[in-house]
């Protein structure tokens, strides 16, 4: 119980300083950062989630949502490289 507490407060954490990253960063580049950086906080959470309530179908969905964080990171830095 105390590790589920401590674990999502972690998260939480890394959460608002990605959020921070994502909405002051100085350039393009780091709020692509700061949002693969959410992204994957997001897929962690979810991995946890799983452990958790002992599912196995969260996992499917942390797989389906990390490929899809994957290509939208691809898919930004591929735009920005373009805008140079």
């Amino acid at each position: 119980m105390i590790v589920n507490i401590i674990v999502f407060s972690l998260a939480g954490i890394g959460v608002l300083f990605a959020v921070l990253r994502l909405l002051i960063g100085p350039t393009a580049f780091d709020r692509v950062v700061g949002l693969d950086t959410l992204n994957v906080i997001i897929t962690a959470s979810i991995v946890f989630i799983a452990y958790l309530f002992r599912n196995g179908l969260y996992l499917d969905i942390a797989l389906a949502y990390g490929v899809l964080s994957f290509l939208e990171t691809v898919v930004f830095a591929r735009f920005l490289e373009g805008t140079k």
